[in-house]
């Protein structure tokens, strides 16, 4: 009685092709795919090199969330253009940190979660700015964006 799931078929190295297994819990550890098939491989620098870039994803996302970019006095149509595009780069950032952190690897995570915290002390915290933070502006926004929501 076959078992086994292949139907019959005999289970040698010469007619299997290699399995390929995706994590489905967090695990620790350089060997993984982030975003890209193949990407980092098990090299260690490129590991690294992964988790910077999840990181200034994430920080790039809290930028996004706290700048203002849109000067006082723009067009409507300039500035709605404006804040439709910062809108769909900012959701875009947010969900290549999400398919990132899909990968299920512990560092990818703490990378994604110190990056939008770097993010929000620098941008968010009133902690570095020189004036005290405006609660909202004429629109009860922070920034030029609305706060993300679900």
């Amino acid at each position: 009685m076959d078992h086994g799931g292949m139907g019959g078929m005999s289970m040698n190295n010469s007619t299997m092709a290699k399995r390929h297994y995706t994590h489905m819990t967090f695990f620790w550890g350089k060997n993984s795919e982030i975003l890209v098939s193949g990407w980092p491989g098990t090299r260690g620098g490129m590991y690294a090199l992964a988790l910077l870039l999840v990181f200034a994803l994430s920080f790039l996302v809290e930028w996004l969330n706290h700048c203002r970019l849109i000067r006082p006095g723009t067009g409507h149509v300039a500035a709605g253009l404006a804040r439709t595009a910062l809108h769909a780069a900012r959701v875009g950032l947010a969900y290549l940190v999400m398919l990132a952190v899909m990968s299920f690897n512990g560092g990818v995570l703490i990378a994604a979660v110190v990056g939008h915290a770097v993010g929000f002390l620098l941008f968010g915290s009133s902690m570095f700015r020189k004036t005290p933070l405006q609660p909202t502006d004429n629109d009860g926004h922070k920034g030029d964006l609305p706060p993300m929501a679900c």
